[in-house]
């Protein structure tokens, strides 16, 4: 959002304040390359720290964020130690750390179960390499003890609709989570398909930023990274 201007009347040599108009942006980034995306590892709710490259992928967003003169009067992140600092260095990045990002539950990765800390030759040994596609990629298919992406569809809309959306119809609000909760995100965002949101991948570091209408519904989209 803008900061608010200075203006005054015609002929009136009184100052006063002129506030810009509200603007509605929900701004979504991934987290920075994780130690367990380094090593391919299936991470779900293990809570791995960015390795040096994912800190810099962080830092890399929040200048391009920067360079547009984002600012914003909310931010949320997850409750992994990855997202939490890559929201740290985003408005860090902004010139805003006196903005404390609210930790939500509701937006940590989708909990991949019995894969979580395996490597894809591990999984695709005990298996399959179809199986674990399959577990990977589909909207209902949940692995051994863990979600589906429809799962982490149900955990986050509710929170979306309670916290998140208002705060953008307040301001521009920053986003930092991960790539499953964020593709079952985009998903409600842009009413996609199940058949659509397997094809729906969000790098590490990448940005997705969406304007609001006054009725709450999608108006404008852009795609960095």
């Amino acid at each position: 959002m803008r900061p608010a201007r200075k203006c005054s009347a015609s002929g009136d040599s009184v100052i006063h304040d002129c506030k810009a108009p509200v603007t509605r942006h929900l701004v979504l980034v991934r987290h920075g390359q994780s130690v367990a995306n380094r090593s391919g590892l299936f991470t779900g709710l293990l809570d791995s720290p960015l390795t040096e490259q994912g800190r810099m992928e962080a830092e890399a967003a929040g200048r391009r964020l920067a360079e547009r003169s984002w600012r914003f009067s909310a931010a949320f992140t997850s409750t992994l130690t990855r997202a939490i600092v890559s929201g740290r260095l985003i408005l860090d990045a902004l010139g805003q750390p006196g903005l404390v990002p609210q930790r939500f539950a509701a937006l940590d990765e989708r909990d991949y179960g019995d894969l979580s800390g395996l490597d894809k030759i591990a999984a695709d040994a005990r298996w399959g390499a179809e199986r674990i596609e399959t577990w990977r990629r589909s909207y209902a298919e949940a692995p051994p003890n863990g979600e589906s992406l429809r799962d982490t569809v149900a955990r986050i809309v509710p929170c979306y609709l309670r916290t998140i959306q208002p705060a953008v119809m307040g301001g521009d609000v920053l986003v930092v989570a991960h790539g499953n909760c964020l593709r079952a995100l985009v998903m409600a965002l842009e009413d996609l398909s199940p058949a659509e949101v397997e094809h729906l991948e969000l790098a590490t570091g990448s940005v997705r930023i969406y304007e609001l209408a006054a009725d709450t519904t999608i108006k404008a989209r852009w795609i960095d990274g």
